[in-house]
């Protein structure tokens, strides 16, 4: 299944690339990927999607993949709740809205935005409260190679170092689409490093506006954590959970942080079925 390539106008008028799978008139979904990942992270998810009935969009967000950088590094989480804004413009009324991580944050926030009205929302091992140990950890991933990988298998080794619940890739097909070939001959993330120098994924946000953002919320809402998430405690899970007016909490057996790419055909079949629950009501 190949996808057909998108693109919008997010906030300032930025240039925001996507892939979409499926009917275009079917029923949208908006995949939103994590800080330092691209569109690419959701492709089985997002074919499943679409296999399933639906029309699956996957973003790249500001400053990551082949979306635009921002000229003066504009990072902020509003910043990416303001993309989000103006891309639901550009979609089917109630779309389902799926968010890791940065993406799952985004997703909260935009819901201050005068008319936001999603038809479901699934948050991705992200609450309000993250665990201190775990982002930093994130931190130190995302920043301490810098100057890039030689080889695509260098990078591999990295990864799965850090992956603990998944073992090095074999094919690195998917890889090359998440890291950029410099002029140097390295490697290096395709995002932009201002991302994370400046404030990124450790932007400091008011916990009790993101949990106010929540209750906001009244579309039927799933929270996926994966139960070896150094990032998202059990309690940090329960509290988000607790704070929508309609949820329901999923725990992924074997995933880390990144459940989607640590067990994919588990969450997304959990996504799946949610989607279908909440179409049936």
């Amino acid at each position: 299944m190949e996808p057909r390539a998108l693109s919008f106008e997010g906030s300032g008028g930025m240039r925001l690339r996507a892939d979409a799978w499926g009917d275009p008139d079917a029923p949208a979904v908006l995949l939103l990927h994590g800080g330092g990942q691209t569109r690419h992270a959701w492709g089985g998810t997002a074919q499943a999607l679409a296999r399933d009935g639906r029309c699956a969009i996957a973003l790249d967000q500001r400053g990551h993949g082949d979306s635009e950088w921002h000229p003066d590094g504009e990072y902020r989480l509003g910043a990416f709740a303001a993309d989000l804004a103006c891309v639901l413009e550009r979609l089917p009324a109630a779309p389902a809205l799926v968010g890791a991580s940065l993406g799952g944050l985004a997703i909260l926030l935009a819901a201050e935005t005068p008319g936001f009205d999603p038809g479901t929302v699934v948050l991705v091992d992200v609450a309000p409260r993250l665990e201190p140990e775990g982002t930093r950890r994130i931190t130190a991933f995302m920043t301490e190679r810098r100057d890039g990988f030689a080889s695509l298998e260098e990078a591999a080794e990295y990864i799965a170092a850090y992956t603990r619940e998944r073992t090095r890739a074999r094919n690195l097909d998917g890889l090359a689409k998440v890291l950029r070939l410099g002029d140097d001959g390295r490697y290096r993330w395709h995002w932009d490093p201002r991302f994370i120098s400046d404030l990124g994924p450790s932007e400091l946000v008011d916990r009790e506006r993101l949990l106010g953002c929540a209750r906001r919320i009244a579309a039927p809402a799933l929270v996926v954590r994966g139960r070896q998430s150094d990032v998202l405690s059990p309690e940090g899970a329960a509290e988000l959970v607790a704070a929508f007016p309609d949820a329901e909490l999923v725990d992924v057996s074997g995933a880390g942080h990144m459940v989607a790419g640590d067990r994919n055909e588990i969450f997304t079949q959990a996504v799946a079925g949610f989607l279908r629950r909440a179409q049936a009501r």
